[in-house]
């Protein structure tokens, strides 16, 4: 169960990935069409403002079929093998979940006419009763179906996945053989996907109900709820499974609802996007940017580097060399990307009482950040997420706040990190007796394509055979192993790599940062020779 935890959970970074490049061109469109930046001059234009127009359309397209997204990304990560047929079996049974759906709603009598807020009300609901039901629905693909954004790509990519991995190797008789192996799972999935929907169809007003409570809930903790949020997202950093929190809020009710040009949208993301595209005022884009990008640029940005400052100040000074080469790369991937890791996994393993800490103020941070009405919004929350989302829009979205809380949490995190290090004699980077010189050299060495480096990577892990899987997501090396005991854990350092983490014997996640996409390229490529 946790190594399928953590597949579900790599296997949504893809569309994530996608989303935060889309959402750096919706929002430098955006910029570049408002006249209050770039001057009436520019936007008058007409050349320039149809491309820019365009790139505002490329971008709303990625935000608007977010869920058929998620349902092939998931099932391409979990499948074990023959990861291309499905992908194609997820998208169709996509398609025949929606159809299906749609079929099961108009037998009983649910159309877009019949739910829209005119009709409800000509039935004797109120204005406010019959935009609650109008919003339950919305149409996906051309299918009138239920608002399940992208609850519904997560089902289908689940199921696929579930029955891909089952059935791809399927053997039918000699004289139907044709249709086994692996085109037996598009098959397979036409006659389970339409039960799964069926099942949907009666299940999921539950579930939507089940979720707008706990939205109305957190929404009513005010700012103790973005302060949960915050603390619980850095709680599930050491497994990786903070990704799905993220995914929970970015697109649930959980993370809000707002209406956008008379469209009922849901989630903290969500809500941004279609704001920005839109040009919402900041009031609209602040109730989905209380989960998303300022309340992580706060840390990122001023805490997790003063945190680093600290740690590098209380190493003994004839280590403080190789400390700060250490500090430098953890700070670099920290403040332009919002990448934390390399800093993070310096002390979360060290000290328990160094990560609380770092949980408190991060939530903190999220925190403070819905207290003084911030709308920077972002998805990576690294300096170039805060040029664009909050420079570029100007002042309206409180921008000037995050320098202004962050001064005051970097202190925090300076003085607090130094206190806590030198009063509980923390051995974080740099303070130990005797620091292993050719480990803490050969940290940062070896080129990502090189071979010696790779043949080392498989080694440490047990050599060739003893490698089940092997994955990656944006910073970490995600590996399922078959004997746990032939790992050389005190050797993964030598690799490169700035942290480990075993969420479970077999699986293993080894963190090299923004290089890992290619260690894994070559350690796959490594495996097939």
């Amino acid at each position: 169960m946790r190594g399928n935890i953590q597949k579900f959970g790599k296997s949504l970074l893809l569309p994530i990935s996608t989303i935060a490049a889309a959402g750096i061109f919706l929002g430098l469109a955006a910029a570049l069409q408002n006249p209050n930046i770039v001057g009436q001059g520019f936007v008058d234009i007409v050349g320039v403002q149809h491309f820019i127009g365009f790139i505002r359309r490329l971008a709303g397209l990625v935000f608007g079929n977010l869920p058929v997204f998620f349902a092939i990304s998931i099932a391409l990560g979990m499948a074990k093998e023959e990861k291309a047929t499905a992908a194609f079996a997820s998208l169709m049974g996509f398609l025949v979940f929606h159809s299906t759906l749609n079929y099961i709603m108009g037998l009983n009598g649910l159309t877009a006419a019949t739910t829209s807020v005119a009709y409800l009300m000509e039935s004797g609901y109120s204005l406010i009763d019959a935009n609650i039901i109008n919003a339950r629905f919305e149409t996906v693909l051309g299918f009138f179906t239920y608002r399940m954004n992208v609850f519904g790509g997560v089902i289908v990519g689940i199921t696929v996945a579930y029955l891909h991995n089952k059935f791809y190797k399927t053997v039918l008789p000699s004289s139907i053989n044709f249709f086994g192996g692996k085109r037996f799972v598009p098959l397979v999935t036409l006659l389970v996907i339409p039960v799964v929907a069926l099942l949907s169809f009666f299940v999921w007003p539950f579930i939507d109900s089940l979720i707008g409570f706990l939205g109305r809930g957190i929404e009513a903790a005010g700012i103790f709820g973005t302060f949960v949020f915050g603390f619980l997202n850095r709680l599930l950093i050491p497994t990786g499974l903070h990704h799905i929190l993220n995914q929970i809020v970015r697109f649930t009710p959980i993370g809000g609802t707002a209406v956008i040009d008379g469209e009922t949208v849901v989630g903290a993301l969500n809500i941004f996007n279609a704001g920005i595209n839109a040009g919402s005022p900041n009031e609209i884009l602040s109730i989905g940017t209380r989960f998303i990008g300022q309340g992580h640029m706060v840390s990122v940005i001023f805490g997790l580097p003063a945190a680093g400052l600290a740690m590098l100040h209380s190493s003994k000074t004839e280590n403080k060399a190789r400390v700060k080469a250490l500090i430098i790369a953890g700070l670099a991937a920290s403040m332009l990307t919002g990448i934390t890791e390399p800093l993070e996994f310096l002390f979360i393993f060290i000290s328990p009482i160094l990560f609380v800490f770092h949980m408190i103020m991060y939530g903190i941070g999220y925190m403070l950040m819905d207290l003084f009405n911030v709308s920077v919004g972002g998805v990576q929350g690294g300096l170039i997420d805060f040029v664009i989302f909050g420079l570029l829009r100007g002042t309206g979205t409180n921008w000037f706040m995050i320098w202004i809380v962050g001064a005051f949490v970097a202190a925090a995190y300076y003085f607090g990190f130094k206190f806590l290090i030198e009063k509980f004699n923390i051995m974080t980077p740099g303070r130990e007796d005797d620091m292993d010189a050719e480990s803490e050299e050969n940290s940062g060495g070896g080129e990502i394509k090189d071979g010696a480096l790779i043949e080392s990577i498989v080694a440490i892990l047990g050599g060739a055979e003893n490698i089940e899987s092997i994955e990656n997501c944006m910073t970490r090396l995600r590996v399922v192993v078959i004997n746990p005991d032939l790992v050389s854990e005190g050797d993964i350092k030598k690799t490169g790599a700035s942290g480990f983490v075993r969420p479970s014997r077999e699986n293993i996640q080894i963190v090299y940062g923004l290089k890992v996409d290619q260690i894994a390229t070559d350690v796959k490529a490594f495996l097939k020779k």
